[in-house]
């Protein structure tokens, strides 16, 4: 990881979102909904002759120990699990009496790859195996313990030393370690930061896989640290300046645009005509004929040509007329 501090606080006090706990609860909902709670249990497979050793396992999981996950999490220790079950989201594991969960995109063979593999006979193999994992996430009252394979790469202790350099609105540098329909997540070296899908583009963004590759190096901004919880929000689109600021004097009204359509409905088509800045086409500044619609004259990559009509760099909107012949 590189770290430039270089920014003062003051220059991100007016463009930086509070994350507050509805922000991370809303983007790590996935994986939540998956991750049993300890006295719940989860259904232990059926077992085949390599798992019969966990047949045993109760459903029911006694309480852990929270001093014990308390000192694992606050040490950053790594520490080896036996894998006892495990359901869609992820894994259960258990070392002596303490139980938790370990999501899909915690596991370094299947962080990124959850839509190409068969992901309940995939968590099935792991069932009798011992990972070496840490504690990320430790909520007593919630009575969960989230553990990650991926976080245990790094050496213990180095994620007090991430989160003492670490602070809202330095740069740093990561390596992007999966893709999620609500985001992105990066490591940082030793502690991964999340960002949200709103955070990857000042454009619109249907799926993060637009925008970035699983395994790429990038840089981000670091916007909200908790490291109780052991979160890191950052954001890419906020690397470079928002476009939208200097829009009504780069595309004044009038004005013929270069642009490429992004997306075509039946009400009219988006067409970007730079990065993060994209304007609506209605279809009723389209020359159509009788009976035909936006899909009939535009597709999704078409480079055309485009006048302003309206820019509103405040609520980052922007009409357009297509223009023909030219």
């Amino acid at each position: 990881m590189e770290l430039n501090n270089g920014h003062t606080k003051r220059k991100y006090e007016n463009v930086m979102p509070a994350m507050d706990e509805g922000w991370w609860e809303s983007v790590l909902a996935e994986e939540r909904q998956h991750a049993p709670r300890p006295r719940q249990g989860v259904k232990i497979p059926v077992p085949s002759p390599q798992t019969k050793a966990v047949t045993a396992l109760a459903v029911e999981s006694a309480p852990p120990d929270w001093n014990a996950v308390k000192e694992l999490y606050a040490n950053d220790r790594i520490i080896e699990t036996k894998v006892v079950g495990h359901n869609r989201g992820g894994l259960l594991v258990e070392k002596d009496g303490m139980t938790g969960f370990v999501p899909c995109s915690h596991l370094i063979e299947l962080a990124g790859k959850e839509q190409e593999i068969n992901r309940d006979v995939s968590l099935e193999n792991y069932v009798g195996k011992i990972l070496r994992v840490k504690v990320i996430e430790c909520v007593p009252e919630d009575e969960r313990v989230v553990f990650s394979e991926r976080a245990a790469l790094a050496e213990p202790g180095k994620r007090a030393e991430l989160f003492h350099k670490l602070e809202p609105g330095s740069h740093v540098r990561g390596t992007i370690t999966n893709i999620t329909d609500f985001g992105v997540f990066v490591d940082l070296g030793g502690v991964e930061g999340l960002i949200h899908i709103s955070e990857l583009s000042w454009g619109r963004v249907s799926h993060p896989n637009q925008i970035v590759k699983l395994g790429q190096e990038i840089e981000v901004q670091v916007l909200d640290i908790s490291a109780e919880r052991c979160r890191v929000a950052l954001s890419l689109k906020r690397i470079i300046p928002n476009p939208w600021e200097r829009a009504e004097t780069d595309f004044a009204v009038d004005t013929i645009q270069n642009a490429i359509v992004t997306s075509v409905m039946s009400y009219g088509a988006f067409a970007r005509l730079e990065a993060g800045v994209e304007g609506l086409i209605h279809a009723s500044e389209m020359p159509l004929e009788p009976n035909q619609t936006p899909r009939d004259i535009l597709t999704e990559g078409q480079q055309i040509q485009a006048r302003v009509l309206h820019v509103d760099s405040a609520h980052q909107r922007m009409g357009l007329s297509l223009q023909l012949n030219q």
